[in-house]
């Protein structure tokens, strides 16, 4: 639900294109519109019901520490067959994170909140780059937060964030005032999984693909499709794998204390 009284005009547009643009995505791993309507000043947009929630609503839940390694290939290899898909139709998503990787109660993982997702192919510049300062800042690619020239590659940096989100429970930096996560970001050299102080064992393998997606240079940055033949993802089991680790003994999305708000998954828009 999104009220259309916050936003400006151009920004009102903007929704539109968001909207027509998942309403074309016909990708298992990206979540779909039915369609959307107005009421009054209320645009309703229709998606399927993901009745397990976020995955990171899911740690809050019943795993504070992070996922075992195989869910976590189960769970990353669906959302970087979404990205990949996204990425070849010419979009960014701009808000890879736990929190907008939705699971139905068969395992399927979507990506969602199109809020900031963009099109390279419109309203950028020729070369199919953008400018644009959006996104979370903890998950955010350096050179988004720069100002500087992006691609979809800004994408693999925030999953490469997310990846040690589902390792830990939380993205590096998530105690820091948002201010304070773009000066250690753009500073420090790129975060990474320290294998010694996580309640689970993980390989060196996993490690290493998030160092490959956490590249400062863009440039050095792996393609989701070429991600996708990592090594890591060998770890990866079919969707019904995550029914039987982490779904079935879950509390219902409405009983839980941290529920996920579908409400404001279009909040990031402005």
């Amino acid at each position: 639900m999104i009220n259309l009284d916050f936003f400006e005009r151009n920004q009102i547009d903007e929704v539109r294109r968001e909207t027509q643009l998942m309403s074309l995505s016909k990708h298992p791993n990206v979540l779909r519109v039915y369609g959307s309507f107005v009421n009054e000043s209320i645009l309703y947009i229709v998606t399927p019901y993901m009745s397990a929630g976020s995955c990171s609503d899911i740690m809050k839940t019943s795993f504070p520490d992070g996922f075992e390694e195989a869910v976590i290939a189960t769970i990353l290899k669906q959302a970087l067959q979404g990205l990949d898909y996204l990425h070849k139709a010419g979009h960014i998503h701009r808000d890879v994170k736990a929190g907008n990787l939705l699971v139905d109660e068969d395992g399927t993982v979507s990506l969602a909140d199109f809020g900031v997702s963009s099109s390279l192919t419109e309203n950028g510049d020729r070369r199919g780059f953008r400018r644009t300062f959006v996104g979370t800042p903890c998950w955010m690619a350096p050179e988004v937060m720069k100002h500087a020239d992006y691609d979809y590659k800004a994408d693999i940096w925030s999953f490469g964030i997310t990846s040690i989100e589902l390792a830990t429970g939380n993205a590096p930096f998530a105690k820091y005032s948002p201010i304070k996560v773009i000066m250690v970001t753009l500073s420090n050299d790129p975060p990474t999984l320290d294998r010694d102080s996580t309640k689970h064992k993980y390989s060196r393998v996993f490690k290493e693909m998030i160092d490959q997606s956490l590249q400062k240079d863009p440039s050095k940055r792996l393609t989701a499709e070429k991600l996708l033949n990592h090594q890591f993802f060998k770890f990866a089991k079919k969707k019904d794998y995550l029914v039987t680790k982490i779904l079935q003994n879950l509390l219902p999305l409405e009983q839980r204390p941290h529920k996920s708000n579908f409400n404001i998954y279009f909040g990031n828009i402005i």
